[in-house]
C-alpha cells in the first residue's frame, strides 16, 4: 500500500480507463461516427498506430505499480494482436502468377526517367501510374518501352504491361463539381497467360486532415463511383491499381475495398508519406485472384513509396 493506504490493486484507476478505452478505440473503431467530421475515418486512416499507447500506458503503469492497469492494458495488446498481428509478422508469401507495381510518381518528380528505371528493374509484369504529367510522360515511355511494350494512359494515370492491352477506357470517377479535364481513372483488359484481366488504375481524390475534422467527401464520393464499375465489371479477373488516399481499415473504401480482396492479411507496407511513412493508401486489390505478399520498394523522386505485390489467380 501507498502513504494514502492504496494497495496496487486500487492505484492507476485512471491508466486502466485509458487502457479499456483503446482496446475499445481498436475493436468497435467501425462504431465511432463519421457524421460529423469524418473522426470515423480519422481514426481508421491511422489505427495501428494506436497501438503506441500501450507502451506509453505500460511505462507509466510500473512507475505507478499499478496492478490494476496493468492487468488493462492485456485488453489493448489482444485487441491489436487480433487486428494486426498477422500484418506485422507477414512474410514471403510462396508461388505466385504474377507481379504489378503501383506508384504515384508525383507531379513535380525531377527525375521520371529514372524513376521508371527503378520500377522496371522489380520485373514487375504490370506497372500502374498516377500523376503523370504531359511533360513527363515521353521520359517513362521511353524508359519502359524496351520491357514493356504495351502502354494505356487516360488523364494523369498510366499503365505499362508486359501482356497485350485491348478495350482501353477511361472511367469517371469524378466527383460531383469536378470538370470533365479531370481524369484520373481508366480500364484495360490484359490478355495474360491465365486469361483476360479487367486491369483498372485509380487516383482518388485527396484527404486533409483541418480544425474541423477529416475532409474525405470527394474521396468517399469517388470511391462510390469506382465501387459501382467494379460492381458492373463482367471479367471476372480483376486487378485495381491505385493511389486511393485512404487505408483498408477506412469506411471510406469500403464501396471498393467489399468488391476485392483488400490483401489485409498482408504487412503493413507503409507507402506514405516518403520521408517517415505512416499509412498505405496505394493498392493493389483483386477479384478471383489472391495477393500473396505486398512490399514497398526503394523510394524515388516521388513523396510516396512504390508497392508491389505477388498475385496468384485461381483457388
Amino acid at each position: 500500500m501507498d502513504a494514502k493506504g492504496r494497495s496496487r490493486w486500487t492505484r492507476g484507476r485512471i491508466l486502466a480507463t485509458l487502457a479499456v478505452l483503446t482496446a475499445a478505440l481498436l475493436a468497435f473503431h467501425s462504431a465511432v461516427p463519421n457524421t460529423v467530421g469524418r473522426f470515423g475515418s480519422l481514426l481508421e486512416t491511422f489505427l495501428p498506430w494506436l497501438g503506441l499507447a500501450v507502451p506509453l500506458l505500460l511505462t507509466l503503469a510500473l512507475l505507478r505499480r499499478s496492478a490494476l492497469a496493468l492487468v488493462a492494458l492485456l485488453l489493448p495488446v489482444a485487441a491489436w494482436g487480433i487486428l494486426f498481428g498477422g500484418r506485422s509478422t507477414a512474410g514471403d508469401g510462396g508461388a505466385h502468377d504474377l507481379t504489378a507495381v503501383q506508384h504515384n510518381v508525383s507531379d513535380v518528380n525531377a527525375d521520371p526517367a529514372g524513376t521508371a528505371r527503378a520500377l522496371s528493374a522489380a520485373g514487375p509484369d504490370l506497372i500502374a501510374l498516377e500523376e503523370l504529367t504531359p511533360a513527363a510522360l515521353p521520359a517513362y515511355e521511353a524508359s519502359l518501352r524496351a520491357r514493356y511494350p504495351y502502354r494505356a494512359a487516360r488523364g494523369t494515370v498510366g499503365l505499362w504491361s508486359k501482356h497485350p492491352l485491348t478495350e482501353v477506357g477511361a472511367v469517371d470517377i469524378r466527383p460531383e463539381g469536378i470538370g470533365e479535364d479531370w481524369n484520373r481513372g481508366l480500364r484495360a483488359q490484359a490478355r495474360t497467360p491465365w486469361g483476360d484481366v479487367a486491369v483498372y488504375v485509380a487516383h482518388l481524390p485527396s484527404v486533409r486532415v483541418q480544425w474541423h475534422g477529416f475532409s474525405s467527401a470527394r474521396r468517399d464520393e469517388s470511391a462510390g463511383l469506382l465501387g459501382a464499375a467494379l460492381e458492373a465489371e463482367q471479367l471476372e479477373k480483376v486487378i485495381l491499381l491505385g493511389d486511393l488516399n485512404g487505408t483498408v481499415d477506412d469506411r471510406g473504401l469500403d464501396p471498393v475495398r467489399t468488391r476485392l480482396d483488400s490483401t489485409g492479411r498482408d504487412n503493413f507496407a507503409f507507402s506514405w508519406p516518403t520521408t517517415f511513412p505512416v499509412s498505405r493508401i496505394d493498392h493493389i486489390m483483386t477479384r478471383a485472384a489472391r495477393v500473396t505478399q505486398v512490399r514497398t520498394l526503394p523510394s524515388t523522386g516521388s513523396d510516396h513509396l512504390p508497392v508491389a505485390a505477388d498475385i496468384r489467380f485461381g483457388p
